[in-house]
């Protein structure tokens, strides 16, 4: 080497001596001290924030985890990965960011856990905005009031407890009455409707999870719906956290100004999963050892639920949380819990279900708090007298067990409501367009299907519908069109509902 190109070398290492500042940088270092059961106690992390991520470092790699509970000289983690890994003296390190999701158009179709990594196989979705689990929920001037109907195709529900974009409403009744099943039909009914559906499977096996991925597929709503899976063999810490990251989603396409719908199947998990988390980070118990937060747990998360106005991007949240009773209590502590925050509620009971009457809605204990504010004028119209009659019905049914003789006008009466009971049966995946629901309603109320017997009602009616499409197709698209049901549409659907009774005769 030259001596210029040493003498060179010399001056640049000089000025860069002469430039260097030290300096020190503060940071803390928190030490595992015990850990069981998902849950760490950690040292050394005074400044931690709640719900800040931090990091483990175990000898098989690094393992996120949240801080819970800040206690004087602790801190209590909540573990999101494998537990057996982490070990008494391990490192964390603080993220200095709240637990928080990656969330994009291309979760359409994905299946993936509560914390975002993909189950499905399929690589994590590319540019991705980060939103948080938890945050506060739209205040009352960005919000509007329901206004607009959310269809589940399902007849019984549409016409008398309808639900509305924005609405949080509660379904609820016993295990095997059909509360999934409901959500599955509400989310097939969304395709085309531009409504971006978010399902969240909360301690359920892993085969019913794929068996329900595989049926929405089938249907062709995969496309516009994320399946957000914390299986029974998951952690309880994913658990709690999975209605959160489907809450977080929902609100991504609602900022958006897009419709979002998430179902939390089911929320008694969830509180179970809080309850076990709670004290394991020994927080004291309350009633049934739940935590004395827990009407918290889910009031700040149905709370997000909500109709934006247009300043705000017009969009909306629904949601739809499920309550598993036992033997039918819904005086239990969850249940009444969660009947306070929603906007009203859908009660399957089991003695309807073994009857053969699906769904299995029981009229009396269902209600929706925003009414016919959620529902098409033509809905309106022909669902009017609809649950009045059904009530009578039930109340007579129950009556005429003790009656030898009837009079003409309660035995019309009964026959009439066995009509009604029957035209609102549902099968599985066939969720009904909302004209062709006020058509069925119309002819039932109106009694054209009195003079047809029981057995035979459902054949009658896709007859009915069939013979309309084909010899008055201008009259169902105007009903769908207009969502109304004027004199001259009502006018015209009598006489056409006419015709096809004689033409049967």
């Amino acid at each position: 080497m030259s001596t210029a190109n040493l003498t060179i070398i010399v001056e640049k290492l000089r000025k860069k001596i002469d430039e260097f500042e030290p300096r020190l940088e503060h940071g803390e270092a928190g030490t595992v001290l015990e850990v069981s059961d998902g849950i760490a106690r950690v040292s050394g992390l005074g400044s931690v924030g709640m719900a800040e991520m931090v990091l483990i470092k175990t000898k098989a790699g690094e393992v996120p985890a949240v801080a819970l509970n800040l206690e004087e000289d602790t801190v209590g983690v909540m573990i999101l990965g494998d537990d057996r890994t982490v070990a008494e003296g391990d490192a964390v390190e603080r993220l200095k960011k709240v637990l928080s999701l990656e969330v994009s158009e291309e979760l359409k179709g994905r299946v993936i856990d509560a914390v975002g990594r993909p189950l499905d196989g399929k690589p994590a979705p590319r540019k991705t905005t980060t939103m948080p689990l938890e945050r506060l929920a739209p205040g009352v001037v960005a919000r509007e009031s329901v206004n607009t109907s959310l269809a589940t195709g399902i007849k019984a529900i549409d016409s008398m407890i309808p639900i509305g974009r924005g609405q949080r409403e509660l379904i609820i009744g016993d295990r095997q009455t059909g509360k999934t099943q409901l959500l599955l039909d509400t989310i097939v009914n969304q395709k085309g409707t531009g409504v971006v559906c978010i399902y969240v499977a909360i301690g359920q096996k892993e085969s019913k999870v794929a068996k329900l991925v595989a049926d929405l597929e089938a249907r062709g709503a995969m496309e516009h719906t994320i399946v957000i899976s914390a299986a029974a063999s998951t952690p309880a810490a994913l658990w709690y956290l999975a209605p959160y990251a489907g809450c977080a989603i929902g609100e991504y396409f609602m900022e958006k100004g897009q419709d979002a719908l998430v179902c939390y199947d089911d929320l008694s998990k969830h509180a179970w999963a809080y309850r076990q988390v709670s004290l394991l980070l020994r927080r004291p118990p309350g009633r049934e050892a739940y935590p004395g937060d827990i009407f918290y747990l889910h009031s700040r998360l149905l709370e997000r639920a909500a109709k934006l106005n247009s300043d705000h991007g017009g969009g909306s949240l629904t949601a739809l949380p499920v309550i598993e009773t036992q033997a039918g209590d819904v005086s239990a502590y969850i249940p009444t819990n969660v009947i306070s925050i929603t906007d009203g509620q859908i009660y399957l009971e089991s003695d309807l279900f073994y009857q053969g009457v699906r769904p299995a809605l029981n009229v009396g204990l269902s209600v929706s708090r925003v009414g016919s504010k959620a529902q098409t004028p033509a809905m309106k119209k022909v669902a009017g007298k609809l649950r009045l009659e059904l009530a009578q019905y039930r109340e007579l049914a129950a009556f005429s067990q003790f009656a030898t003789d009837l009079d003409a006008a309660t035995a019309q009466q009964l026959e009439r409501g066995k009509r009604l009971v029957e035209i609102l049966k549902q099968p599985q995946f066939e969720p009904m367009p909302v004209e062709l629901q006020v058509i069925s309603l119309f002819a039932a109320t109106a009694g054209s299907f009195d003079a047809t017997a029981v057995a035979d009602i459902r054949s009658a009616e896709q007859q009915l519908h069939k013979y309309l499409k084909a010899e008055t197709p201008e009259l169902v698209a105007t009903i769908a069109k207009t969502k109304d049901l004027d004199e001259k549409t009502k006018r015209q659907l009598e006489a056409a509902i006419e015709k096809w009774r004689n033409s049967k005769l």
